[in-house]
């Protein structure tokens, strides 16, 4: 099997556990027409990843709980590379400019520093902890995008917010990934967040990429923007050296903090 078809099935389990919070692996077997092997494979990788938890014979859903502390793991994992990051990406921002802002932890770091600054932004962004960290700041006009608020998070996903996208110009989308490979880009496993993400993509001049070294060299079910899609990448010093040079022959300016 393909690894476009694996990244199908995957996209299928997580949907039925959406709507149904557990799943049998001989449930998914007549479903999806796959081996029970192949299923077992598919759960254990896509655990690693903290799409679901294992149970005896099948899966099922993270809770709110799980989610909850998920959330606060992200923010707080590599939070200094992040900060660093995120220091650096402020300092890209013109005046008067607008800028759009996904919902990862490396971008709520950014809202923070916008929080403060003096000079008039428009803030667009799908992030609610992000919009809520910067609606004090009377030099900024933020934007929360519309859609759907999965339990646990605080993303707002789906394609109910981009047709704002076609009444005003986006300057530059920061953004993060789960991971990052030269061969598919910027990948995530969301795909309901992913499609949010391709069209706010789709809608900027600019693309910047913040992504710590722990992004590096990881691929998940779908792909956002490819590597050639990417303007700037910022990222710390524990990136490999050689993968940075890599980065760079495709054209992509890289910034290392």
């Amino acid at each position: 099997m393909g690894k476009h078809f694996a990244s199908e099935r995957r996209n299928m389990i997580m949907n039925l556990l959406y709507l149904q919070q557990r799943v049998t692996v001989k449930e998914l077997c007549n479903k999806l027409n796959v081996s029970e092997a192949t299923l077992r494979t598919d759960l254990s990788l896509m655990e690693k990843e903290d799409l679901l938890i294992r149970t005896h014979g099948g899966a099922i859903l993270k809770t709110k709980t799980d989610c909850q502390n998920l959330s606060l793991e992200k923010e707080s994992h590599n939070h200094i590379e992040k900060m660093k990051i995120s220091q650096k990406a402020s300092q890209l921002i013109l005046n008067r400019q607008c800028i759009l802002l996904d919902a990862s932890s490396t971008a709520l770091e950014l809202a923070r520093i916008l929080a403060k600054v003096k000079h008039k932004l428009t803030v667009v962004t799908n992030g609610i902890q992000a919009a809520m960290n910067m609606k004090e700041n009377p030099n900024l006009t933020v934007i929360l995008l519309s859609g759907l608020l999965s339990m646990g998070s605080s993303a707002l996903e789906g394609s109910y917010g981009i047709d704002l996208f076609n009444h005003i110009n986006i300057d530059i989308f920061f953004t993060s990934s789960k991971g990052f490979t030269i061969e598919d880009g910027l990948t995530d496993y969301n795909i309901y967040e992913v499609d949010l993400k391709r069209a706010m993509a789709d809608s900027a001049a600019r693309i910047v990429a913040l992504l710590d070294h722990n992004k590096m060299g990881k691929t998940y079910i779908s792909s956002f923007a490819s590597t050639e899609e990417i303007d700037i990448l910022i990222t710390d010093s524990l990136t490999p050296r050689s993968l940075i040079e890599d980065i760079s022959s495709k054209q992509v300016e890289v910034i290392v903090v």
